[in-house]
């Protein structure tokens, strides 16, 4: 009996080493995902939750964070394979209100948002779980010992010592091979779920970054009116737009604008309306030169930073009303003048509890003060209601600082400078 039992084993082994790892950025069949868009006006974080089968339910819903509702968002799920189609209205609000799509299969999907004569196209994955060869092996072989075990007992029953015993070794080679497997399946990647994307040959070092343009439409807008800001990404290496943004952070990009002496801000999430075509609507309320920093991430690739700037042209116009007092603190820097190249702690103090935005507490923002530099770091965890950040600011001079977090119906940002210290010695 040893040679079948060493035989099983060896056929489990191998089979689960043959198990397909998930591919990259890959979500997990199950997951949901989490869209932040600014669209007609709104902050927002759209969210498909995932489902479990196919056909089957799709619920998506909408958080509305400024302002707290906004108007409704037409929703489309289209299938890229066959152009299946399924249409719904869902209502922003802090809280999501979840409609139901039926999708009919898995796979590559686009959800199409619609809202104030805007137009946003998300591309998404439906994933469903498939068994694992490891789970087929485990039920199978406790399937297979539990027959050969009753059939050993009728057999032994009947006076047959040999059959008996060889069915009884079969059982506890079965259930070997079950429990084997139950070992050392955790510690094995699992495999792709249905609809995950297939596996692309590309080099170690990943796909190269992607080249950003910055424009306008108009080409010279005019402060007070709005215009859209439009960022066209390409892959340098064959001039195609670049359609494999990855999900970081809650959004497919993150777009940072301020004017050149940082008294107009914006942290905004552009809308994919074309493939490799970010867009944003804007209104400055000032003229001038403004500086423009998208932070995003391609499949099998890293994390970059592209920059680009514009000009607005006029008079300057009436800015926004002030966010109301008490709603957040005046930072607090500690050491009170930062060293080039040693970690700040900077603090904040708030007057609410705030909301979870982009996955995180609270956000800080640094921009040098000639533009040449931009960092984006996450509160660290403090305890509400304060937010805490680490900061490590690369090079001496003044740098303009924004923290941020959402309140119970806003966005609130809490703008400071800091001058940071040459290191000595």
């Amino acid at each position: 009996m040893i040679r079948p039992l060493r035989v099983l084993c060896l056929v489990a082994v191998l089979l689960l080493a043959g198990a397909a790892p998930a591919a990259a950025h890959n979500v997990t069949a199950g997951a949901d995902l989490r869209f932040a868009q600014t669209i007609a006006g709104a902050e927002l974080t759209v969210v498909i939750k995932g489902t479990s089968r196919v056909p089957g339910p799709l619920q998506i819903g909408v958080i509305a964070y400024e302002p707290a509702t906004g108007p409704p968002i037409g929703l489309e799920v289209r299938s890229v394979e066959d152009g299946h189609k399924a249409t719904a209205t869902a209502q922003p609000s802090a809280t999501p209100r979840y409609v139901r799509i039926t999708v009919e299969r898995t796979g590559p999907h686009e959800l199409r948002l619609t809202a104030g004569g805007e137009v946003a196209v998300l591309p998404f994955r439906v994933l469903v779980d498939r068994g694992s060869a490891g789970e087929f092996l485990i039920y199978g072989g406790l399937l297979v010992a539990a027959l050969l075990l009753v059939g050993g007992l009728l057999t032994g029953a009947l006076s047959r010592r040999t059959p008996a015993m060889l069915l009884a070794g079969g059982a506890a080679a079965a259930v070997t091979v079950a429990a084997m497997v139950v070992v050392f399946e955790p510690s094995l990647p699992p495999p792709s779920p249905d609809g995950a994307a297939p596996a692309v040959n590309t080099t170690a070092l990943g796909r190269p970054f992607a080249q950003g343009r910055v424009t306008t439409v108009p080409a010279r807008p005019a402060a007070g009116e709005e215009f859209t800001l439009r960022l066209d990404l390409t892959d340098g290496s064959t001039g195609h737009p670049v359609d494999d943004l990855v999900l970081h952070h809650e959004a497919l990009a993150h777009l940072v604008v301020t004017s050149e002496d940082g008294a107009y801000f914006r942290h905004l999430h552009p809308l994919r309306t074309a493939p490799g075509r970010l867009e944003v609507r804007l209104r400055a309320d000032r003229p001038g030169r403004f500086l423009a920093y998208a932070e995003l991430e391609r499949e099998d690739s890293g994390g970059q930073l592209l920059d680009g700037e514009f000009r607005v042209a006029g008079p300057a116009v009436a800015a926004p009303p002030p966010v109301p007092p008490g709603t957040g603190g005046t930072p607090v820097v500690r050491p009170s003048v930062p060293v080039a190249g040693r970690p700040a702690a900077i603090e904040v103090g708030l007057g609410v509890t705030p909301r979870q935005w982009l996955g995180m507490s609270g956000h800080l923002i640094v921009r040098s003060q000639d533009g040449a530099f931009l960092g984006h770091v996450h509160e660290m965890g403090a305890p509400a209601p304060r937010l805490r950040f680490t900061f490590t600011f690369p090079a001496p001079g003044r740098y303009l600082a924004w923290a941020q977090y959402a309140a119970a119906d806003r966005i609130v940002t809490v703008p400071f400078i800091v001058e940071v210290a040459e290191a000595l010695g």
